[in-house]
């Protein structure tokens, strides 16, 4: 029997290659001679690098860059993931500008910069890649991308015509005015930028980033009411001076509106992460002749149907009618959904009453444990389904 392992990243807990490991481990305990075939996967957040690193072959390199606080005095240690013989670089936003990087006490969304991620992509394009896959997930920002733009060269102008030379923050937008971009870096323009976005959400509006992901970024409501008005006002000045139209588009909204920032200031082109990433790892041709495939990740709720790793796993399998379980660490609202996708089954890890830390503590053997219960049942299932049966 073929399997398919292609989880994504639980965070906080174990690496898409520590999932793919545990599950081996479980399907093993009831079918030790199980083909089974390890894709980590990965949606354009934690993890993208490793991805595609790991499914085109090539090397990692380091990178110093500004963290997501400005007047941080350290800078913080990037990623950038050189394949195709250095041609492509491949990184994580969310490495240099993610959440993470900044203590709970001081996360606001008003106060945060992409400065940081324009200096990676700049340091990519300085080694010669000309192709650039940025993964935007996971980040702590919410400046529609104008930080990245300010490091790539583009000057930002007050009415008084000075210039703001500090990384510029979603707070700091307001008082933008003019928008020079001659100085931008000269190899953009010679060079394809892939943006690999995990969520499809619009710039503005209800579903957009700052009322979606504000909170979540550490905004109170009238932050968010703050936002969404800052961010009206500089589109309208971004798209006029780049002559792009962009806030409307599938992932504007990404990351804080990096993505919205991307497209406008650089020409870039969204692509859903995942897609990227099953298209690099050559999932297709791997699920062909599998009987199913084990899928997973963190938490699987309404989110995941906007363009994360289950979702992109799930409607490629339906094509080619392989059932996918999903073994995930909880359920929540709107999880149902993925079902249309072409998701066979979602399975939660936890066996009862457990606390986060502890479960998270214990996620490998969780894991383990679950992939067993779930072939248990598909065995089950085959053989009810066999003559006789």
């Amino acid at each position: 029997m073929k399997i398919v392992l292609a989880p994504d990243s639980f965070k906080g807990s174990m690496t898409a290659l520590e999932v793919c490991d545990a599950l081996q481990r479980g399907v093993c305990r009831i079918l030790p001679g199980a083909e089974l075939v390890a894709l980590p996967m990965a949606d354009g957040g934690e993890g993208t690098t490793a991805a595609l690193v790991a499914a085109c072959g090539g090397a990692c390199i380091r990178v110093a860059a500004s963290g997501p606080l400005p007047g941080q005095r350290q800078p913080v240690e990037g990623v950038i993931g050189l394949i195709h013989g250095g041609r492509t670089a491949v990184f994580e936003m969310a490495c240099v500008s993610g959440l993470p990087l900044v203590p709970a006490a001081r996360r606001n969304p008003l106060h945060t910069t992409s400065y940081g991620t324009g200096q990676m992509i700049a340091a990519a394009l300085d080694r010669g890649a000309r192709r650039l896959i940025v993964g935007i997930g996971g980040s702590a920002t919410n400046d529609l991308g104008v930080g990245m733009a300010q490091a790539l060269g583009i000057r930002f102008l007050r009415a008084d015509g000075t210039e703001l030379l500090e990384p510029i923050t979603a707070e700091r937008l307001v008082d933008v005015a003019r928008i020079d971009p001659t100085g931008l870096h000269p190899a953009v323009a010679h060079s394809c930028i892939q943006v690999a976005f995990d969520v499809d959400n619009p710039l503005l509006g209800p579903q957009g980033c700052s009322a979606v992901y504000g909170p979540q970024k550490g905004a109170s409501a009238a932050d968010v009411t703050r936002l969404e008005a800052i961010l009206a006002q500089a589109i309208d000045l971004i798209e006029a001076t780049m002559d792009r139209r962009v806030r409307f588009r599938a992932g504007a909204g990404a990351a804080g509106g990096l993505g919205a920032g991307l497209m406008a200031f650089l020409g870039a082109e969204l692509r859903p992460g995942i897609d990227l990433v099953l298209e690099a790892s050559g999932f297709a041709e791997a699920i062909q002749g599998a009987q199913l495939v084990l899928t997973g990740e963190g938490r699987i709720d309404r989110q995941t149907s906007r363009g994360k790793t289950i979702r992109g796993v799930a409607r490629l399998s339906q094509r080619q009618g392989v059932p996918v379980v999903a073994i995930v660490g909880s359920i929540g609202t709107g999880a149902d959904l993925l079902y249309d996708d072409g998701l066979t089954s979602i399975i939660s890890l936890v066996p009862g009453p457990v606390s986060l830390e502890d479960a998270m503590a214990q996620g490998p053997s969780m894991v383990a444990d679950t992939a067993e219960r779930v072939m248990r049942l598909f065995l089950a299932r085959e053989i009810g389904a066999g003559p006789g049966g």
